[in-house]
């Protein structure tokens, strides 16, 4: 029953990393297409569906994370999944003035090459029980870089729909009402964005630590 159950887990979990794989590789293929074809001001246009579709379906992953599916810490998995949610909902598609900054282009290319190496390699692993040193390389090396031009573009993004967010005044709860409730969008961004202070130097040393792990792991192997 057990042997079963785990057989499942595997398949599930397969299907799920390829699905997410075949995603991204859409998303960097449009993006790249873009850029090549037209400009950095027509990449989120032509990457939207997507992109949300992709990331959106990554809040599986903390449901993966919680029931114990994968081994992937809540403590790392929740706020990554979350500020991704937050920067193409709360930020890219509530406002479309910032959907044509050049540092649109930047977070994609940097999440999307990222996510094709990390499903791929959790794809090949959960379909073969292992992944070949290459991929397993990339996926625990290429963050180095790709993990600093995202978290900047986020950030950067964020900054720069800061004025927009305040003149709209949306998503904002304003007194008085029936729930004798305020809430404040802008505020609560300048909050969500103070959260990367200290959690991006904490996801940074916790993929460090990862690497160290897996690649020692694999040289001794």
């Amino acid at each position: 029953m057990a042997g079963f159950y785990s057989l499942r887990k595997r398949l599930y979990l397969s299907i799920y990393n390829w699905a997410a794989f075949v995603g991204w590789v859409q998303v960097l293929y449009l993006a790249v297409k873009t850029l090549k074809e037209s400009s950095h001001e027509h990449v989120y246009n032509a990457v939207e569906k997507p992109l949300l579709l992709a990331q959106s379906a990554a809040f599986l992953e903390i449901i993966h994370s919680l029931i114990g599916f994968v081994r992937s810490p809540i403590s790392t998995t929740l706020p990554q999944v979350a500020s991704r949610f937050f920067l193409v909902w709360g930020i890219l598609y509530s406002f479309p003035e910032i959907q044509t900054h050049i540092l649109v282009s930047s977070l994609v290319l940097s999440w999307s090459i990222t996510e094709v190496i990390r499903y791929g390699f959790f794809g090949t692993k959960e379909a073969l029980g292992f992944a070949p040193s290459w991929l397993t390389w990339l996926r625990y090396s290429t963050f180095l870089v790709l993990y600093p031009t995202g978290i900047s573009s986020e950030v950067g993004l964020v900054y720069f729909a800061l004025p927009y967010i305040k003149s709209s005044e949306k998503y904002c709860v304003r007194m008085p009402n029936k729930w004798n409730f305020t809430f404040d969008y802008y505020y609560a961004t300048l909050l969500g964005v103070g959260t990367y202070v200290p959690g991006s130097p904490y996801m940074y040393t916790h993929m460090l630590g990862q690497r160290k792990k897996v690649l020692s792991k694999s040289k001794g192997e």
